[in-house]
């Protein structure tokens, strides 16, 4: 019966991906799939209601972070921050490294604010439409960028995803972001050597846009614009609660508003709560973006995969599932199980969370250590899932920067990442 129900739910995301439907359907319809399965095995109604509440409650830091995050991203466009970093970042943007750079600028944005989506609505489109001016291939600079948003998105403490993780294995964000930078090092390099070596075939001399007279039509750009960063910087540095260090930034980013760019009190709300919107159609395409509304899609996945992490644990729906990788475990050593298991859950449920969720369901047993297991989820589900093509981890980045699908094979952190973490898990086993 657990087969067949994994089957059907498999059929379902298919049967969306074909007809092109929201995800959202595949997942609620998923949702009643799963209601009724743990009817079939006994549980009551009422049961069943606090299997869905106990998995959503798993993501309630999740949530509450959605929504400060929609409201600093708004604020930081509105309030100058990121227009100030784009503006000058951009003038890196030179032809002959523009692979390497746009990767390197696309982790410093993400790293900041912990968002792939965002890092790509912001610098990567700069990078991609500056890069195509410049010659450069479209399907190396969305490799480029993908690879780049999803460095910050897997090690940012401001990131859902490195959040969820460590809500999901109870340990330290602070403590998981050393362990990923340690075990991230050498992708980076190889992934910084990649890009400067298929960068420096392009040399072209195109004219670049002048962001900055463009950003001035919207915005006044002044140093004390990096404020709202800064102090989300220092405090993350101070390992403060990331909840409060948004707070500080929002705070920080409403008093430079007010002395820059003379925020009025009864414009706030529709910003906090729509976004950010520029007057010029021209700086709108670069700055446009933010706002509790941004989240609301993220959240309602978010929320309906955590309902199903609810009912798989209860109904023991993936017990069949977690004996096979504990045996599989033992040949290819507990990572490549759980890269195996990451693999899987990401091709079935079309997007990062739900696969994160997953995959630390069933890799537990492999895996006893919380802070193992927690690099073993940052190595795998978290960087896994964009490579998926019908995944929106992936599919959304590369959209919105108009590159290609083709490009997830220039994703290069992406796959250096498990394949080095998993090479220097071999020696320990073999020496078992």
């Amino acid at each position: 019966m657990e087969t067949i129900t994994l089957i059907l739910f498999a059929l379902i995301l298919t049967a969306c991906l074909l007809l092109k439907l929201p995800t959202l359907y595949a997942l609620f319809a998923g949702l009643i799939l799963f209601c009724a399965y743990a009817l079939k095995k006994g549980n009551s109604p009422k049961k069943i209601v606090s299997m869905l509440c106990t998995g959503v409650l798993t993501a309630k830091n999740i949530l509450i972070v959605f929504v400060l995050i929609g409201m600093m991203t708004a604020l930081w466009r509105a309030c100058g921050t990121i227009p100030y970093i784009i503006c000058h970042a951009a003038k890196l943007l030179r032809p002959e490294v523009i692979l390497l750079v746009s990767f390197l600028l696309c982790c410093g944005i993400s790293v900041l604010t912990g968002t792939s989506f965002g890092t790509s609505a912001t610098i990567g489109v700069i990078c991609m439409s500056m890069g195509i001016s410049a010659g450069t291939s479209p399907l190396l600079l969305g490799g480029a960028i993908l690879s780049g948003a999803f460095f910050g998105d897997r090690c940012s403490p401001f990131s859902t995803s490195a959040l969820l993780v460590s809500e999901l294995t109870k340990t330290s964000i602070f403590d998981n972001i050393k362990n990923m930078l340690r075990s991230a090092w050498l992708p980076f390099l190889i992934t910084c050597m990649l890009y400067g070596v298929l960068g420096f075939q392009f040399h072209s001399q195109a004219s670049q846009t002048d962001l900055t007279a463009l950003f001035s039509r919207e915005v006044t750009l002044h140093p004390a614009a990096l404020l709202p960063a800064a102090v989300i910087l220092i405090l993350a540095l101070m390992r403060i609660p990331v909840k409060y260090a948004m707070l500080a930034s929002i705070i920080t980013s409403l008093l430079v508003g007010s002395a820059i760019q003379h925020f009025t009190p009864g414009k706030l709300p529709a910003l906090l709560l729509t976004g950010f919107h520029a007057a010029d159609a021209e700086a709108a395409a670069f700055l446009n973006g933010g706002g509790i509304c941004s989240m609301v899609k993220v959240a309602a996945i978010v929320c309906i995969s955590s309902s199903y992490a609810g009912i798989f644990q209860s109904t023991g729906l993936l017990d069949g599932l977690k004996a096979g990788l504990v045996r599989l475990g033992a040949h290819i050593t507990p990572f490549g199980a759980i890269l195996l298991a990451s693999v899987g859950t990401s091709m079935i449920s079309c997007n990062q969370t739900l696969s994160i969720m997953l995959t630390d369901q069933l890799g537990r047993e492999l895996e006893p250590d919380a802070g193992r297991m927690a690099l073993d989820l940052e190595n795998s589900a978290v960087v896994v899932a964009p490579l998926i093509p019908w995944s929106i981890a992936g599919a959304v980045p590369l959209s919105t920067v108009g590159a290609p699908m083709t490009s997830l094979f220039a994703a290069f952190f992406l796959y250096l990442v498990p394949v080095c973490y998993l090479l220097t898990q071999i020696p320990a086993v073999q020496k078992r």
